[in-house]
């Protein structure tokens, strides 16, 4: 006997059915989240499928739907020995549409359209990635880690543009503001009536502590451009930008230690994986890049078939729409943002590192593709050559990798 459990899941509570092969209701309830709303449910699976079930029989007889892929419920669900199907919130959409065009909605007929969908099309749908604990502490910290760089770059900004409000005189003095001799002497002096008034041996320590070179000639730059005459803004404006800019730098200088604690932690826990090896061999990918890639694939090696579904995941291959005789091949825009962006940073780098990588971009470049196109194209070639060393266990090799592509450059 198979059963189909649909979970439309909310911070509090789960809104659950339990349903047969036939599409009929066997059981449904409102749980709460927690260890209380988890026994509940195993009961509930119980109560259907009997008493005449063994604990080693439920893997393959209970299918539950859920539109996320993390936290306590989903792990246990899946320790429980259960099948479970990730479903996309775009998916759960669409099939929506398909049993009720009026547009109602409630938590309980979202939880028997789950149902319903992993009853019908759980061919359709990809289970739950058997990750390791590993590589899911590896995600944590790298995926952290990441998103406290980007929190960096936006209070970069925000502190660019209020100097250039009312302080240009720094933007032309310091060229990076996240630097820790620029935090320090704005931390010091936030408005151009203090930073005017900064001595050479106050600016020169601020560089050394920093570890800047040709330090005397750079201090003597900066207090020449603090002392220049500028464009400002009226006393009272000036002291609520002073005190802004404080803020932002207090937030910038606890984000850059931030930064490096947890850059720390990636490097912990990226070495003790076994596949860091192989994902440190291939070209334009380090300790911090390999774990991104690492965090993102997963590390269940049955995930994806082959390498194309790897690429497809990916979305550094493209995709084909074709109807009637049109035809046009595109970029994928629906794609794991961080994944992505590690693949083109890793894509970038290997020009530099691999021989065969920068032949490679240059002759999609000879053929007339666009800078960022032809380092997609070289992304896509490298996700497939990761995929063939994890598949094989074996390290990159230069020779290997491009030999294909080296004899059709040469024929």
């Amino acid at each position: 006997m198979l059963l189909f459990v649909g979970d439309d899941w909310a911070e509090d509570h789960h809104d659950v059915e339990v349903m047969d092969a036939s599409g009929r209701r066997l059981a449904k309830a409102r749980l709460p989240e927690g260890m209380a709303g988890m026994t509940r449910l195993h009961a509930m699976i119980g109560q259907a499928l009997g008493d005449d079930i063994d604990a080693e029989d439920v893997s393959g007889r209970v299918r539950i739907g859920i539109e996320t892929d993390r936290g306590p419920w989903v792990q246990a669900l899946v320790a429980a020995g259960y099948t479970v199907y990730p479903v996309n919130p775009l998916q759960a959409a669409r099939y929506r549409e398909r049993l009720a065009v009026s547009g109602a909605k409630s938590d309980a007929a979202d939880a028997h359209m789950l149902a319903d969908m992993v009853r019908t099309d759980s061919h359709q749908l990809r289970p739950m990635a058997g990750d390791s604990a590993d590589a899911e502490a590896v995600k944590v910290v790298s995926r952290m880690h990441k998103t406290l760089i980007w929190e960096r770059t936006r209070a970069g900004q925000r502190l660019r543009h209020a100097l250039r409000e009312y302080f240009p005189a720094a933007l032309a003095a310091f060229e990076d503001l996240d630097a820790a001799d620029t935090l320090e002497l704005l931390a010091k002096a936030p408005d151009p009536a203090s930073a005017a008034r900064l001595s050479l041996a106050q600016i020169s320590a601020a560089l050394k502590r920093a570890r800047r070179r040709d330090i005397p000639a750079k201090a003597a730059a900066i207090q020449t451009t603090l002392r220049a005459e500028h464009l400002g803004q009226p006393a009272v404006v000036t002291a609520a930008y002073a005190a802004s800019v404080r803020a932002l730098i207090a937030l910038l200088s606890t984000l850059n230690e931030q930064v490096k604690v947890l850059q720390g932690q990636v490097e912990a826990h990226f070495g003790r994986h076994p596949d860091a090896e192989i994902i440190l061999s291939q070209p334009g990918l380090g300790t911090v890049l390999g774990a991104r890639v690492l965090a993102e694939f997963g590390d269940d090696h049955a995930r994806y078939v082959s390498a194309k579904a790897r690429k497809n995941y990916a979305a550094t291959s493209p995709i084909t729409r074709a109807s009637g005789k049109k035809r046009t091949v595109a970029a994928r825009f629906v794609h794991n943002d961080r994944l992505i962006d590690a693949l083109m940073t890793q894509a970038f780098s290997a020009l530099k590192a691999s021989p065969g990588a920068r032949a490679y971009y240059d002759r999609q470049r000879a053929r007339g593709a666009s800078y960022n196109a032809a380092l997609r194209q070289l992304a896509n070639r490298l996700v497939g050559i990761l995929h063939g060393c994890l598949k094989t266990g074996t390290p990159y090799d230069e020779a290997t990798a491009w030999s294909h592509h080296l004899n059709e450059a040469a024929a």
